[in-house]
């Protein structure tokens, strides 16, 4: 089979800015490799042949992306955002459906983005003083840079450019999810404060379509998250809930978009539960027994 010139583009999304993953050339992949990249109807899928995308300790891959996870910053952090941050600025957080939060193996948590704080909502919830490990978060270049930049590049996160992304962060990626940790992607893309219905963007099921052409099946937890008002204010109520795993089958667009709109319907109850958990009106049906619990 000859390859085509090029393998087309696939949308990863995180704290509300696009990535696109690369264009690849064939003469770009390295050939020893087990396993190839090819674009099936416009989606990156994963065929037998040379590859670029054996799966390795992240660590090896590390260096040229982040400086890992600092041992004295990380619990700095957490100090900051978990216990002044978060309980200075709501007055409740409230997490729900903690039973259908895995507590090893590789994850995608995929949750509603309604401010910047989910950012610190997730690890709240998720994070190692619930599970044990970090939430890795992929972040564009440009908010990897400063002050910010320097925090980021400490606490696990790793950049993806915007223009021209480096197929070293997907490899990456595909990496934490083989080594089992978990990965945090908005899959709406962008901050949405709007009473719209979600849409979502098929980055996050191309990436677990990704991962298991590697022989690394990933179960994504969809959540939502509430506040007491579109931004959250000061005193307001916050409330994350986790929804059922959800597993992806098959490959190719027709899978990719049958399994996002799967997870937006499972996105939007967990929002939903979240929201009547705050006295708020849910603007879905609530009353499922495959929502929180």
């Amino acid at each position: 089979m000859n390859p085509p010139k090029s393998y087309g583009y696939c949308n990863l999304r995180r704290l509300g800015t696009p990535v696109q993953l690369p264009a690849l050339e064939p003469s770009s992949i390295a050939k020893p490799l087990t396993l190839s990249l090819v674009a099936h109807n416009g989606l990156l899928a994963v065929q037998t042949g040379p590859s670029a995308l054996s799966t390795q300790a992240p660590s090896s891959r590390e260096r040229g992306l982040c400086n890992g996870i600092s041992p004295w910053l990380a619990p700095l952090a957490m100090v900051a955002s978990q216990d002044i941050g978060l309980r200075f600025f709501f007055r409740s957080v409230q997490v729900l459906g903690r039973e259908n939060l895995p507590l090893s193996g590789p994850l995608l948590l995929a949750p509603t983005h309604r401010a910047r704080w989910d950012a610190l909502l997730l690890p709240h919830a998720a994070g190692r003083r619930i599970t044990g490990r970090d939430c890795r978060f992929m972040v564009t270049v440009d908010e990897m840079r400063g002050l910010q930049g320097w925090f980021l590049h400490r606490l696990g996160c790793f950049p993806v450019s915007q223009g021209r992304p480096s197929l070293a962060s997907l490899r990456y990626a595909v990496d934490l999810l083989a080594a089992g940790e978990q990965l945090v992607v908005f899959p709406e893309g962008r901050i949405v404060r709007e009473e719209i219905p979600l849409r979502l963007h098929q980055g996050l099921a191309r990436l677990a379509m990704l991962a298991a052409g590697q022989g690394v099946p990933v179960p994504v937890v969809p959540v939502g998250i509430a506040y007491g008002h579109r931004p959250p204010r000061r005193g307001d109520g916050a409330v994350l809930c986790f929804g059922p795993p959800l597993s992806l089958e098959g490959q190719g667009r027709q899978a990719a978009s049958a399994f996002t709109d799967q997870l937006a319907a499972a996105m939007a109850l967990a929002e939903g539960q979240a929201q009547e958990a705050l006295g708020l009106a849910p603007k879905v049906d609530v009353n499922s027994s495959a929502g929180c619990a």
